[in-house]
């Protein structure tokens, strides 16, 4: 029967933890573009429906870069704070 070496079972503990740590290292910056990607669509969405609705009460948002952006990072958040600023304005 071969001698484990406690060097050995150290050194493949080591190894595993390695492998979890740059798996989820790898896995964390996927995951904040996957919910980016979503904010950005729902945000683009909910922008062009105020939009289209808000023909019918002459309120529209101008769909320039910035607005864009805080549609895009905020989501339906960045939509609201959109709204009360062009009221505000």
């Amino acid at each position: 029967m071969p001698q484990v070496d406690v060097y050995s079972i150290l050194a493949v503990f080591l190894a595993i933890g390695a492998v979890y740590i740059i798996g989820m290292l790898l896995v964390l910056p996927i995951k904040l573009i996957v919910k980016l990607v979503i904010n950005g669509i729902i945000g683009a969405a909910v922008l062009f429906a105020i939009n289209f609705i808000g023909q019918s009460f002459n309120f529209n948002i101008g769909i320039n870069p910035i607005t864009a952006l805080v549609a895009g990072l905020l989501g339906v958040p960045g939509v609201i704070l959109l709204i009360v600023v062009r009221l505000i304005m």
